[in-house]
């Protein structure tokens, strides 16, 4: 419904630019007469403008109602959405909970939402902090996430694949470092991806201690599901391994990157609320030992 749209105003756009463009040419180029005064009434004038003016104005009002028609029939999905996922914005990541009427099977995870393809999934978008934009450019416009209103809209992948999101809406120092991607997977894959999600996890025996570190040093901020780590300020790390990149898109997962960033996130972004913490190399190898099995 939108191609149709953008070139329909195109061509129109086209055409009053080549009539302008000519009568300006024809004017500027037109032989007077030397008897001709500058004060003398010009003939015809007011014919032009009248004409002008009159198609002029129903140019646009035929674009403005094509317009208008075109946002209300692309407000609402096509079909019924079998999916909701809330989407929180926070300085400088995305938070994405996935809704179900079973209780047990709701989960939180960040910066990067799958959906299966094929299908119309339904956003809801709140704002935790400033006023921050939710866009996927290969899917859909953009929609502002505003503090104290909830704002919906709706994406619907035709085929698999990878797709970048993007804030939008200065939002602070790393505005331009809150990224997402949306990643678009078969029905059956897609719901593969859902139960593992859904599951907590579950550290091996021999984890014990690293957890009680994770727990001691980064707890308080973050979520594990299945062990004592419960914070809500940062990102759900239940299943962090199974994400393709870390910091909102910043730096690809990599053990690495990982170490990296979770020995100093100030360094590789500047200004974003995780603390720089100091601990030791045992601590710090056993909190990354921890988060490479939480997959």
């Amino acid at each position: 419904m939108i191609l149709p749209l953008t070139w329909g105003v195109l061509i129109i756009s086209i055409i009053v630019i080549t009539i302008i463009s000519g009568l300006l040419l024809a004017a500027i180029f037109r032989r007077r007469r030397v008897e001709d005064s500058l004060l003398s009434r010009p003939s015809g004038g007011l014919t032009w403008v009248y004409a002008g003016v009159g198609i002029s104005t129903l140019v646009l009002v035929a674009t403005t109602v094509w317009t208008m028609k075109t946002l209300a029939d692309t407000v609402l999905p096509p079909r019924e959405t079998r999916l909701t996922i809330e989407v929180t914005g926070h300085q400088y990541w995305w938070e994405a909970r996935y809704f179900s009427d079973k209780p047990g099977e709701i989960f939180t995870t960040a910066n990067e939402i799958h959906i299966p393809a094929g299908e119309p999934v339904r956003f809801k978008l709140v704002g935790s902090d400033v006023i921050h934009s939710f866009w996927v450019p290969a899917l859909g416009g953009k929609t502002d996430v505003i503090p104290g209103q909830n704002n919906i809209t709706w994406l619907e992948a035709d085929k698999p694949g990878i797709y970048r999101g993007q804030c939008t809406e200065y939002c602070g120092k790393q505005h331009a470092h809150m990224a997402f991607f949306v990643v678009a997977e078969p029905p059956e894959q897609f719901e593969q991806w859902r139960q593992k999600q859904i599951a907590p996890a579950t550290p091996s025996p021999d984890l014990i201690q690293a957890v009680a570190t994770f727990q001691t040093r980064c707890g308080v901020c973050h979520s594990v599901r299945g062990t004592p780590a419960g914070g809500k300020v940062g990102p759900d790390l239940t299943h962090i391994m199974s994400r393709g990149t870390i910091a909102a898109g910043t730096l690809p997962n990599t053990p690495g990157h990982l170490t990296g960033w979770i020995a100093n996130p100030q360094g590789v972004k500047p200004g974003n609320l995780m603390p720089q913490i100091d601990m030791s190399g045992a601590d710090l190898n056993a909190i990354r030992t921890f988060l490479q099995t939480l997959s």
